[in-house]
C-alpha cells in the first residue's frame, strides 16, 4: 500500500508544535534575542519574559514560582531529580540509594542504575508494585522514582498511592515523578502535592524540543548537574532559551485549558483505532486495557509478527509510529518495559505503539487502521508461505 499522505500516530515520541507556540517564540528568536543574565535595560526585559513565564508554569503544575526550574528537556530534569539528591546526601554522608520500578523511561533508569540503586517489579499494567516498593524502601534510600504515565504502554500510575508508600516507609527519601507524558492527559496540579521532584519535558505537549521544567518543592535539595553561571538560583547553570521557555509556557497552558475536551475527543478515536484492529485481525493483544491508560495511548502486540517489518510497512505506507521509545527505535531486544510487565518475549517482539495527541484526526485513523491490517496480514502470509 503506497504512501498518499503523512499519517502521523507517534506523539508519544514528539508532538507537532502547537500554532500559539510557534507564534509566541518568534519574537525571540529574533528582535528581542537579549540574555536574561545581563545588566541593561535590554537584557532586564528578557528577564522579565522568564520570570513571567515562571509564574505561568507554576500556576498551571499548583506550586510556588520559585518552585520552578527552567532545563533543556526531560533527560536533564529526570537526571537532575535522580543524581542530584544522591550526590547532596552522599556529601553530608546520608542515606544513598535511589529506587525506581523497572518500566522507567531510560533517563530515570540509567540515572537510577548508575548509583547504589534497588529496582522493584511492576504489575501486568506496567504499574508499580506497592508491595514491593515498599520492601525496598528503608532508612538508607535518598530517592524513589515513579512516573506518573509510562511513555511506552501509557499505564496511569496513582502518584498519591506511591507517595502514601514512601513517606510511610521512607519519609527521609525524596518523592521524583517523570511526569513527561502526562502533561496532555492528566491535570498536573493533582500530581505536584505528592512529590518533591517532578519532570516535563516541552515537545511532549506541543511546544519546541530542548527546553523542560523541573519542579524542585523548597525543601527538595539536591546537587546541580550544570554549574557555571549560576542561574536558577544556582540549581542550573547556563543561558536561559527564553524562545523556547515562552513557546513551552503557551504550549502548556493550551495543553491544561484543553485537557478535558481532548481526553473525551481522543479516548473515542483511540478505541476506533484499536477496535477497528482487531475487529479485522486475530492475535492481537492490547496490552493495557483502556481503563487503566492515558486516552491517547494505543499499545498492540501482533502474534506471528515481527515489529522490526511492520515498521517498515507502516512507513512505506506514510504511517508513523513506533516498537518502544524513540530514545530506544534501533534496539533488536524486545522492550524492557514489556519483560517487566511479563509479557512473552515472542510476542513483546511484535509490539507496536500508536499514539494520538493534539493534532490527531479522524482520517489519520482510519487510515492507520487500513495500512496496520493490511500490513500485519501481508507479513503473516509472507510467513506462512516460508515455511
Amino acid at each position: 500500500m503506497a504512501a498518499d499522505r503523512l499519517v502521523y500516530l507517534d506523539h508519544a515520541a514528539t508532538t507537532p508544535m502547537r500554532a500559539e507556540a510557534v507564534e509566541a517564540m518568534l519574537p525571540y528568536l529574533s528582535d528581542q534575542f537579549a540574555n536574561p543574565s545581563g545588566a541593561h535595560r535590554f537584557s532586564r526585559d528578557a528577564r522579565k519574559i522568564v520570570d513571567e513565564a515562571r509564574d505561568r508554569v507554576a500556576a498551571v503544575l499548583g506550586c510556588a514560582p520559585g518552585e520552578v526550574v527552567f532545563t533543556s528537556g526531560g533527560t536533564e530534569a529526570d537526571n537532575t531529580a535522580v543524581l542530584g539528591v544522591v550526590r547532596h546526601q552522599a556529601s553530608r554522608r546520608g542515606p544513598t540509594v535511589a529506587v525506581c520500578p523497572a518500566v522507567e523511561h531510560h533517563a530515570v533508569l540509567h540515572a537510577v542504575e548508575s548509583a547504589e540503586h534497588r529496582v522493584v517489579g511492576v504489575d501486568a499494567f506496567g504499574r508499580v508494585d506497592l508491595d514491593a516498593l515498599g520492601a525496598a524502601l528503608g532508612a538508607d534510600v535518598a530517592v524513589v522514582s515513579v512516573m506518573a504515565v509510562n511513555n511506552e504502554v501509557g499505564s496511569i500510575t496513582s502518584v498519591a498511592d506511591v507517595a502514601a508508600v514512601v513517606r510511610a516507609r521512607a519519609p527521609q527519601a525524596a518523592l521524583h515523578t517523570d511526569a513527561v507524558q502526562a502533561a496532555s492527559w492528566l491535570d498536573l496540579r493533582t500530581v505536584t502535592p505528592h512529590v518533591d521532584l517532578l519532570s516535563l519535558s516541552a515537545h511532549k505537549f506541543g511546544g519546541p524540543k530542548g527546553v523542560g521544567v523541573l519542579m524542585a518543592r523548597g525543601g527538595a535539595a539536591f546537587e546541580p548537574l550544570l554549574v557555571g553561571g549560576g542561574q536558577e538560583r544556582e540549581r542550573r547553570s547556563g543561558t536561559h532559551n527564553v524562545a523556547g521557555i515562552v513557546a513551552m509556557t503557551v504550549a502548556l497552558e493550551a495543553a491544561d485549558a484543553q485537557r478535558d475536551r481532548e481526553n473525551a475527543r481522543l479516548a473515542a478515536l483511540r478505541d476506533h483505532l484499536v477496535d477497528g484492529i482487531r475487529a479485522q485481525l486475530d492475535g492481537v493483544l492490547e496490552t493495557v486495557p483502556s481503563a487503566h491508560k492515558v486516552a491517547g495511548s494505543a499499545h498492540l502486540c501482533f502474534e506471528g509478527v515481527e515489529n522490526e517489518a511492520l515498521l517498515f510497512l507502516l512507513d512505506e505506507a506514510g504511517v508513523c509510529a513506533s516498537a518502544a521509545s524513540a530514545c530506544a527505535s534501533g534496539a533488536m531486544d524486545p522492550s524492557h518495559v514489556l519483560a517487566a510487565m511479563g509479557v512473552p518475549r515472542d510476542l513483546a517482539m511484535g509490539a507496536l505503539r500508536l499514539t494520538l495527541g493534539h493534532a490527531s484526526t479522524p482520517g489519520d485513523v482510519e487510515r492507520g487502521i487500513d495500512v496496520v491490517v493490511d500490513a500485519v496480514g501481508r507479513l503473516r502470509r509472507r510467513a506462512g508461505a516460508g515455511r
